[in-house]
């Protein structure tokens, strides 16, 4: 005969095995957009592969460890093409929800393609995993069915920028500042967080020029006459891969160099930028200096030497250019183990809970994991950079701005 206390110890034995393996499914479906075509491609191409890496490297090793199972159960991964639309995107997004039935919904790179994504997440209470879609506006105390992870949000992107101005501009004799942005979520949002700093810095700096333009500017001829004649400092101009690499062909066109030139993607996407400028267009610009470029010590996966080894002998074919978009998608992928590592099921909130936990803990190839109570990414903020010349007709960063990870000091003005 057995004793009480003898089956309840069978019985719980029972429901541990039952809640750690016999339900486990046969996959976990991971569903994603990306762009292969249009103005978004350079972006979301080397986000795709970085994800896409992460994949095939969890089942090759058998699945990724999920804890509510106690096992690794492999990934299917639901890709399908936006062709950087986003009304195509938003009937793709839904159709990943309602008929794939994805497990883990990932968006495409990007704040415009991340923004339609956003409502249809939030309705179908489905847990929107968010690359690099930065947006201020997609995050609210509100809306727990979102998380960014691999790019702080667009509000903090700027603080190093601004802050050297205000800490550092005075004494070199910078004063005046020109402002041109693109009209989007990504870029309109920075723009406001320079507003912003710079107001309250008290610095003696002044806005010259303030400019929103449609992200699709391909010409920036007048534009670039006009903002030389506001007499500018310093010249801050936010904007996509095609915005920068119209920007800067048009000041080569116009033979203007400004004293002190910002662009957001020779930082980024520097390769792909050498390849459609070249080198001396960058020359002295000064950027954002990302992890592709800083070796952080990760907690888990591969450190950037071996990832970038890694990425480029699987995608040697490829015309993809390795910068820190492939560093973000890999980063997902990282984040995303991370959690189904901890979290308590597989529901939607428990993924998002499992992700808060990880938050101010989690150091990936990346750098530091951080996300306030909205999901906003608040880690990882980008230090500031100059590009110069290597001598072998590519180029490298001086980092400029905080002085703790200071290598340099800036040209200015740029020569």
């Amino acid at each position: 005969m057995i004793n009480k206390s003898l089956f309840s110890f069978i019985a719980a034995a029972l429901l541990v095995s039952s809640a750690y393996g016999a339900d486990a499914p046969s996959e976990i479906k991971i569903g994603t957009l990306y762009a292969a075509s249009g103005s978004f491609a350079a972006i979301s191409m080397p986000v795709y592969t970085g994800l896409k890496f992460w994949v095939d490297q969890k089942n090759a090793e058998g699945g990724v460890f999920i804890k509510p199972y106690n096992k690794k159960i492999p990934i299917r991964l639901v890709a399908y093409d936006d062709q950087s639309n986003t009304a195509t995107a938003g009937t793709l997004y839904n159709q990943l929800i309602t008929q794939d039935k994805v497990d883990i919904l990932i968006s495409d790179s990007g704040s415009v393609l991340t923004s339609v994504a956003v409502p249809l997440a939030r309705n179908h209470k489905m847990l929107l995993i968010d690359q690099t879609g930065t947006g201020a506006s997609f995050f609210s105390k509100d809306n727990p069915y979102i998380v960014l992870t691999a790019d702080p949000v667009s509000s903090v992107w700027p603080k190093h920028l601004a802050d050297f101005l205000a800490n550092e501009g005075p004494a070199l004799g910078i004063k005046r500042v020109a402002l041109m942005y693109a009209t989007n979520d990504f870029t309109t949002t920075q723009a406001n967080a320079v507003r912003d700093f710079i107001k309250k810095s008290g610095a003696p700096l002044e806005i010259v020029y303030d400019q929103g333009v449609p992200t699709t500017t391909s010409n920036y001829s007048v534009l670039i006459n006009n903002i030389k004649a506001s007499n500018p400092d310093a010249v801050i101009q936010l904007g996509y891969p095609n915005n920068d690499i119209a920007f800067l062909r048009n000041l080569q066109d116009e033979g203007v160099k400004f004293k002190f030139l910002f662009d957001i993607y020779p930082g980024l996407e520097t390769a792909h930028l050498l390849k459609t400028v070249g080198a001396k267009a960058m020359e002295y610009v000064t950027t954002y200096v990302t992890s592709s470029d800083i070796n952080y010590k990760p907690q888990i996966g591969l450190n950037l030497e071996q990832y970038k080894k890694a990425w480029k002998a699987k995608n040697a074919d490829s015309k993809i250019e390795f910068g820190f978009n492939a560093v973000a998608g890999y980063t997902t992928g990282l984040v995303v183990e991370s959690a189904l590592r901890i979290t308590d099921s597989m529901e939607q909130l428990a993924l998002r809970k499992a992700m808060s936990e990880l938050s101010g803990k989690l150091t990936t190839i990346d750098g530091p994991f951080e996300i306030d109570e909205t999901g906003a990414q608040i880690g990882a903020i980008t230090p500031l950079g100059q590009v110069v010349l290597d001598g072998k007709g590519g180029t490298k960063f001086v980092v400029l701005y905080p002085k703790d990870v200071a290598t340099g000091k800036i040209v200015y003005p740029a020569k």
